[in-house]
């Protein structure tokens, strides 16, 4: 059978399910709670396939997998930064659950006060658009290796209509039963291309004499400051994830959200690792001018056709489904923080889902033009991260674990830790270390303004620190 037949055959029933989720789901929505947060209804086996799948996207399957073959193992580090930031979340989850409000800035708002909320969505925003950008880009890309004739450009716009339509349709509750779906696929589909990818490359003795030595180094040629670089803003991106968060939310009960960190701990060791594998294995055997583009690259050249047809279906999936949590929180929270906080705070559940809908839309083409600005997905994943690591995650860290945080400690927080990363990507300067000012500044503001400001209200602290009785 002609393998561009069977490539072509697997995305259309990849595409097929996907919609008839979504389709199914659309007819679930009723109210604004099913459409944000799924009804809070999800059990932990979904939240842990979409916590999964909503992480590991083309962060993980283009930015890591260009790392990695630029640069070998060391691609664990960017990794490894989630695997940090789950030991932290591991002691929020449930906490996070009881709280049972809409987005992060909810949050923020409630410890500290509206400004903050306000300025946590901008930085929100600006992060979550370029993280869909960069998911549109590389959809782009897999559409052309598996149909040549269409040129790179023309699969972005395809997949940016895709993700913009199937986000507006039904909301959280159809990405996260995609999410199962597409979890699934992945994961089980990774494991079975390892092995056969280190058969044919000669094993790893065959890898490691394709490779450069620093290839298989802990540090690689940048030494530990550029690899800690790359490590902090993931790390700090995921403790601090509005996705995450609203996905905790979302959960049936406290245990639910407890219980699928576990997994997602699991699931992204074990799946992250491979992929870096898969990218490692594969720059040995081919070499190409779009290192991004390695993994589905060895998966169309150096697997048997039906299996490098599924691991191209799911890493489709996988991107379209990223693109679908990040486009879906940033639509959220201007809906929820400013629409309906400050502009309509009588709207209606069918004005908010209108609304809702609408701005999914809008922040859908905003990220579709700033698709066509970059070339590195792997450069505009660094500035993503760090703008909502540095901007929003130490404030949000501090709701949890310091109750001597003020309120105007965190709101300068907020804006410093935006400012610098916006201006040191202006300059150009490297994007290995743009976190260390960023959230240095950010740190540093968060510390000593709250110590130079009077201690909050005690109302304020003791929802967050308080156990149930």
């Amino acid at each position: 059978m002609n393998s561009g037949f069977v490539y072509g055959l697997v995305l259309v029933l990849v595409v097929a399910t996907l919609c008839a989720v979504t389709l199914v789901k659309i007819f679930t929505v009723r109210t604004r709670d099913d459409f944000l947060v799924a009804g809070r209804k999800l059990p932990w086996p979904v939240l842990v396939f979409t916590l999964l799948s909503s992480w590991i996207g083309a962060g993980s399957l283009f930015a890591g997998a260009e790392k990695a073959y630029n640069e070998g193992f060391t691609a664990l580090w960017l990794a490894g930064g989630g695997w940090c930031g789950l030991v932290v979340i591991a002691a929020i989850a449930g906490r996070a659950r009881r709280f049972a409000q809409f987005t992060v800035p909810d949050l923020l708002e409630t410890r500290y006060n509206a400004a903050a909320r306000v300025m946590a969505t901008i930085a929100i925003v600006i992060s979550y658009t370029v993280i869909t950008s960069y998911q549109f880009k590389a959809g782009g890309d897999v559409l052309h290796l598996i149909f040549s004739r269409l040129d790179q450009t023309t699969g972005m716009y395809i997949v940016a209509a895709f993700v913009i339509a199937f986000t507006a349709g039904a909301g959280m509750a159809s990405i996260a039963y995609l999410d199962v779906v597409i979890g699934g696929l992945v994961t089980a589909i990774v494991m079975i291309a390892v092995p056969l990818l280190l058969d044919r490359a000669g094993g790893w003795s065959g890898v490691r004499s394709a490779l450069p030595a620093s290839h298989f180094t802990v540090l690689g040629t940048g030494g530990f400051a550029q690899a800690a670089g790359t490590l902090l803003p993931t790390m700090l991106l995921l403790i601090g994830n509005q996705g995450m968060y609203q996905k905790f939310f979302s959960a049936r009960s406290e245990r639910d959200a407890r219980i699928a960190v576990g997994g997602w701990i699991i699931g992204t060791v074990v799946l992250e690792t491979l992929l870096v594998m898969v990218a490692v294995i594969g720059s040995a055997m081919f070499k190409t001018n779009a290192p991004r583009e390695i993994i589905p690259l060895t998966a169309r050249e150096g697997l048997p056709t039906l299996i490098g047809a599924i691991l191209m279906g799911g890493i489709f999936a996988k991107v379209i489904s990223t693109a679908n949590n990040y486009l879906f929180s940033p639509a959220t929270n201007l809906v929820h923080d400013v629409y309906e906080r400050f502009i309509n705070r009588n709207a209606s559940e069918r004005q908010s889902l209108i609304v809702s809908r609408l701005i999914v839309v809008a922040l859908g083409i905003f990220a579709l033009l700033q698709a066509t600005r970059f070339q590195s997905i792997l450069n505009a994943a660094l500035y993503a991260y760090t703008v909502y690591g540095a901007a929003v995650t130490p404030a949000v860290m501090a709701v949890f674990f310091w109750k001597r945080t003020t309120t105007a400690g965190a709101v300068l927080s907020i804006a410093l830790g935006a400012a610098v990363t916006v201006v040191w990507n202006m300059l150009g300067l490297n994007s290995d270390l743009g976190v260390y000012p960023a959230l240095a500044a950010s740190v540093a503001a968060l510390i000593f303004v709250s110590l130079l400001t009077p201690a909050p209200e005690l109302s304020k602290v003791k929802p967050f620190f308080e156990k149930n009785t």
